[in-house]
């Protein structure tokens, strides 16, 4: 099978890892889950991690196909219409960014020219749509629970999954923002585990679990199988069920949610300014 090369970008204030995937036979790339820097105390946004890879990518001479996000993030904004002014290529996202949509944009009261048909994003992905990074095979794997949109992307002999996994020591994500659930995020990851057992598992996050000293975001398809506190062979779809509603109760929002989803729920398009020429991010009270 053949092996991308990988590399990723760890953004500790947000514990994000964005990627690029790279074809080395041809020097085609994808980027996975961008990053736009933002300051919430001030409003203020920042491509300083965007040109930390952009600048990667221009001294390796690749050539960008994708932008992909894997899922209308909650806790950090997609640089995605930058890296793709920077350097080409199309975005994309899970065709179910529809769902997201109608839900977030209701609750923001969104302007009445905003789209729910996902028609921001240049592509809409389907379960088991295959593509291709230069010369290498890659398939979309639609993996909700998360959020409906959750798309995980195998790209040669490695599978992007977002939010979905964790590292094994830390286990899996929340699944109760709206539209999540935790029965659909136990299939899920049972579709990720039928994937061959030395395939690398490339994360979203990391958080460095209790005891590990290093953050930490590449494992395998049979690692998580072994090990992962949460969902390791073994454990039943009740009983996962059960710890994982009972975990995400205990759980804050993300700092950044308010902003996240608003600027992403529009491929990272910032809300259309106001008669005074800014644009504002809202803040609904006593709705989440």
């Amino acid at each position: 099978m053949s092996k991308p090369d990988v590399t990723g970008f760890f953004d500790e204030p947000t514990f994000t890892i964005s990627y690029v995937v790279a074809d080395p036979a041809t020097g085609k790339c994808a980027v996975i889950d961008s990053l736009l820097d933002y300051d919430p105390a001030s409003g203020r946004t920042s491509t300083r991690s965007a040109d930390k890879l952009i600048a990667f990518v221009k001294d390796k001479g690749l050539e960008v196909e994708w932008v992909i996000d894997t899922h209308v993030h909650a806790d950090h904004l997609t640089a995605a219409p930058y890296i793709k002014a920077q350097l080409g290529g199309k975005t994309g996202i899970g065709e179910h960014i529809s769902t997201v949509q109608n839900v977030f944009g209701k609750l923001f009261n969104a302007e009445a020219g905003f789209h729910t048909d996902g028609s921001q994003f240049d592509h809409l992905f389907s379960d088991g749509e295959t593509y291709a990074i230069g010369s290498i095979a890659a398939r979309a794997l639609h993996t909700p629970g998360h959020t409906p949109a959750c798309m995980s992307h195998v790209i040669g002999d490695a599978v992007f999954v977002g939010d979905t996994l964790f590292m094994p020591d830390y286990g899996t994500a929340r699944c109760d923002f709206p539209g999540g659930d935790a029965g659909t995020l136990f299939d899920s990851i049972q579709t990720l585990f039928a994937l061959d057992d030395d395939t690398r598992i490339f994360l979203c996050h990391d958080y460095k679990a209790p005891g590990r000293d290093v953050f930490a975001w590449e494992t395998t398809v049979g690692a998580e199988k072994q090990g992962n506190i949460h969902c390791k062979t073994g454990v039943s779809r009740d009983a996962f069920i059960a710890m994982r509603e009972a975990r995400d109760a205990t759980l804050d929002l993300p700092n950044l949610i308010l902003p996240s989803v608003q600027v992403n729920m529009r491929a990272g398009a910032m809300p259309p300014a106001e008669d005074n020429g800014t644009r504002y991010i809202k803040i609904p009270i006593d709705v989440l």
